[in-house]
């Protein structure tokens, strides 16, 4: 049975529909990924991306949106307590926000220590026409966000597996 780790990320969009983004290098290639990450035991799933948000971009307190996606990615990951896992269940929140500048609570040393290297905010049409070495995660993320921007939060959120 596959060990899952539980996470939560969050679509922050501006009010131009740009999303923001965190870059994550590994020694096997480097990943645009929606800010967020795993959810601590015994901590609630909005806590933990309230927490998330503040030490990966610096957002306190945000106004937290619906669920609009559900993810699988199975990958081998070891987190930063030394747990090994076989990748992890993820739930994406739509996050509305003025545009701001990322001041993320934790220093550069400690995003480092976590693999995020840079914030970068995108269009949707900006991540479709992407051809550089760097990846999305999910790999077709734009088709999603443009789901989300043509027909608004889903009653439900849908469900996406991806496995590298």
């Amino acid at each position: 049975m596959k060990r899952l780790r539980s996470a939560v990320r969050a679509l922050v969009m501006d009010e131009d529909d740009h999303v923001l983004m965190v870059r994550l290098v590994y020694a096997h290639g480097a990943f645009w990924v929606l800010p967020g990450g795993g959810i601590d035991d015994g901590e609630d799933v909005l806590d933990a991306l309230r927490r998330e948000l503040a030490e990966e971009t610096g957002l306190l307190d945000p106004q937290i949106g619906p669920p609009v996606w559900n993810r699988v990615h199975e990958f081998d990951l070891t987190d930063t307590a030394g747990v090994s896992w076989d990748g992890q269940r993820e739930t994406v929140h739509l996050v509305r926000i003025a545009r701001f500048v990322p001041s993320p609570v934790l220093s550069a040393e400690q995003l480092r220590g976590e693999n995020l290297h840079e914030h970068r905010w995108w269009s949707v049409d900006e991540i479709a026409a992407y051809d550089g070495a760097d990846f999305f995660a999910p790999r077709d993320i734009h088709v999603h966000i443009r789901a989300v921007l043509e027909n608004g939060v889903p009653a439900e959120p849908f469900d996406l597996f991806q496995q590298d």
